[in-house]
C-alpha cells in the first residue's frame, strides 16, 4: 500500500489495483454525517454510515498497517454513493454539480469539457468548485444580514436601547458561566442562528430586529472575515430567550436567588 496522502482534508491512498481508497471518518465528516453534542463537539453518526454501507452490500476495508494507523478506508465508488445518499448542505452541493453540470455535459457532448486527468485533480477540482459556491453563498448571506442590520424596525424601545457598545458572544456567554462556543450552539439549537463556514448568521426572522451588528476585518489582500457582534437589544433578547425557553439565568441572578 502506498503512503497515505491528504487531499483537501481527506486522507487516502492508491491501492495495489490502482483504486483510490479514502478514509471513512474523513469522508463521513466531510459529507456531514455528524451530530453536535451538548458539549459543542461534532461526532460521526456511525449508525447512519454503517446502515448505508450495508445497503450497498459492502463493508469498509480495515487496514492496520503502520502507514494507515488502523483507520478504515472505502473505495472511491462507495464515496460517490455515500455522497448521493447524504442529505446535508455539503452533499447537496456535490449532487448538484454531478446532476446539473457533469451528467448533462456528458449527454450533450459525450464528455465533460473540464474532466480532470487524474483522481487527485478531480478531488481538487471538486473541492475548488464547492469552495467557490460556499464563498459566494457566504458573501450573499453576510450582505443580507448587514442590510437587515442597517434597516431595523424603528420603535421607541429601540431608541432607548440604542447604544454604541457592541458585545462579542464570548462576553455575553460569561454572564451565564458558558463559553462562547456553547452559547453559539445553544442559540443554534433554539433556532436563532446558523453557521456558514466559520461565521454565525441570524435566521431571517431575527435578522432585521437590530440584535446584531457585523464588522468585517481584513486579514490580508485576498482575505477578509466578518464577525457578528451583539447589540444591547440583542443581549436582552438572549436573556429573555434563555430564561423562557431553557430556564437559564445569568450568574448574577442565580446568586441573588441563592441569597434569598
Amino acid at each position: 500500500m502506498s503512503n497515505l496522502i491528504t487531499i483537501n482534508g481527506v486522507r487516502g491512498f492508491i491501492d495495489e489495483n490502482g483504486t483510490a481508497q479514502l478514509n471513512l471518518e474523513d469522508v463521513a465528516r466531510g459529507l456531514g454525517f455528524t451530530q453536535t453534542q451538548r458539549s459543542g463537539n461534532d461526532t460521526v453518526r456511525w449508525d447512519r454510515v454503517r446502515e448505508y454501507l450495508k445497503s450497498f452490500g459492502v463493508h469498509a476495508k480495515l487496514y492496520s498497517t503502520p502507514t494507515s494507523g488502523g483507520d478504515e478506508f472505502i473505495p472511491e465508488n462507495i464515496f460517490y454513493r455515500l455522497a448521493m445518499k447524504a442529505k446535508n448542505e455539503t452533499a447537496e452541493k456535490f449532487q448538484a454539480i454531478v446532476a446539473d453540470e457533469i451528467l448533462p455535459a456528458i449527454r450533450k457532448t459525450g464528455t465533460y469539457s473540464i474532466l480532470p486527468k487524474s483522481y487527485a485533480d478531480a478531488l481538487r477540482q471538486l473541492a475548488e468548485e464547492v469552495e467557490q459556491k460556499e464563498l459566494l453563498q457566504l458573501e450573499n448571506a453576510q450582505s443580507k444580514q448587514i442590510i437587515n442590520e442597517l434597516q431595523p424596525k424603528a420603535t421607541y424601545y429601540d431608541m432607548i436601547l440604542q447604544c454604541k457598545d457592541l458585545l462579542a458572544i464570548t462576553t455575553i456567554a460569561k454572564d451565564y458561566g458558558m463559553s462562547g462556543k456553547s452559547l453559539n450552539s445553544l442559540l443554534h439549537e433554539l433556532g436563532v442562528q446558523y453557521k456558514m463556514r466559520k461565521t454565525w448568521l441570524l435566521y431571517q426572522k431575527h435578522a432585521d430586529k437590530g440584535y446584531t451588528q457585523s464588522k468585517t476585518h481584513v486579514i490580508n489582500a485576498e482575505r477578509s472575515e466578518m464577525n457578528t457582534y451583539w447589540t444591547q437589544k440583542g443581549r436582552l433578547f438572549i436573556y429573555s430567550l434563555l430564561k423562557n425557553e431553557k430556564g437559564i439565568l445569568p450568574l448574577i441572578e442565580c446568586n441573588e436567588s441563592e441569597a434569598v
